[in-house]
């Protein structure tokens, strides 16, 4: 069955950077992948995606900060997050489609604090 198994949360202060990983098992075909996160108070929001050819999408409260790429060959997603601020505290989950099905991982907690 299709798996994604999230991790690399953390605490972090504000500026600084960590990276989320996104492994992916279960799927044959070539798929895209998205990270999204929960934060306090907030719908789970949309922060970057990318294609399975390898386009990105960026939400635009993380451009020129988060970095999304994928290693097909380990089936893995990444989500470099650089220059960190208050407001990224939440919960990170990656998600990707198949058909009708929607996947999520469990989630991986980052907090951002000083």
């Amino acid at each position: 069955q299709v798996q994604l198994v999230e991790s690399g949360g953390g605490v972090e202060q504000p500026g600084g950077s960590l990276k989320l990983s996104c492994a992916v098992s279960g799927i044959r075909n070539k798929y895209a992948v998205g990270w999204y996160r929960q934060t306090p108070g907030k719908q789970r929001e949309l922060v970057a995606t990318i294609s399975d050819f390898g386009r990105t999408n960026y939400a635009d409260f993380v451009k020129g900060r988060f970095t999304i790429s994928r290693d097909s060959a380990k089936n893995t997603v990444f989500l470099q997050m650089n220059n960190l601020k208050l407001e990224d505290t939440g919960v990170y989950y990656c998600n990707t489609q198949q058909g009708r099905n929607d996947y999520w991982g469990q989630g991986t907690q980052v907090t951002v604090s000083s």
